[in-house]
């Protein structure tokens, strides 16, 4: 626990301190806010429960989930457009403008879900594979409201899509705790 909050302390000044201030990229600033978010805070409570070390199984979910909250900390970069261009900050919605942004942060999400989806069926956990699965069908079915005008719809698509991805974290997580804790 000790070695994981020293990671995380590391990162949390890695994003905001110079030299490096990651959070002025859009591409550093929310690989390290999901690493840190999802999956250190996963792999800190995996631990504690375990004991131990937690499975390669568990390591590999946690790290897709991380990758595709990439895509939930662009969506938190829409409603600060102005702002970032003003202060410098190079957010994606900034650089890639707000549509190419949103499209990338559906394409990050499902992605990493869609992963999991199959590591999960390979794994033999039909049912988490199938509720991870159902839930990012209903994340994809909202996506066409993002898409039209991310400006305006990234705070309702963020209370809506990003809830389902943390209920297909949790099933994900209570499939492989049974299995592979």
């Amino acid at each position: 626990m000790l070695a994981a909050a020293a990671i995380g302390l590391a990162l949390a000044w890695a994003y905001s301190a110079p030299p490096f201030r990651l959070k002025v990229s859009g591409w550093w600033g929310p690989a390290v806010v999901g690493l840190t978010y999802e999956g250190l805070s996963w792999f800190t409570g995996a631990a504690v429960m375990l004991g131990a070390m937690p499975s390669m199984q568990v390591l590999a979910i946690l790290l897709l989930y991380s990758i595709g909250a990439h895509g939930i900390m662009t969506l938190n970069d829409f409603k600060a457009v102005e702002g970032d261009r003003a202060t410098g900050l190079r957010s994606l919605p900034v650089t890639m403008g707000v549509r190419n942004a949103s499209l990338l942060a559906c394409a990050v999400m499902g992605g990493a879900q869609i992963l999991v989806v199959a590591l999960l069926l390979m794994w033999g956990q039909l049912l988490s594979a199938a509720i991870v699965a159902l839930l990012l069908a209903g994340q994809v079915a909202l996506m066409p409201r993002l898409v039209r005008d991310p400006a305006k719809h990234a705070p309702w698509y963020g209370a809506t899509s990003v809830t389902l991805y943390v209920f297909g974290m949790l099933a994900a997580g209570l499939g492989l705790g049974g299995y592979f804790g």
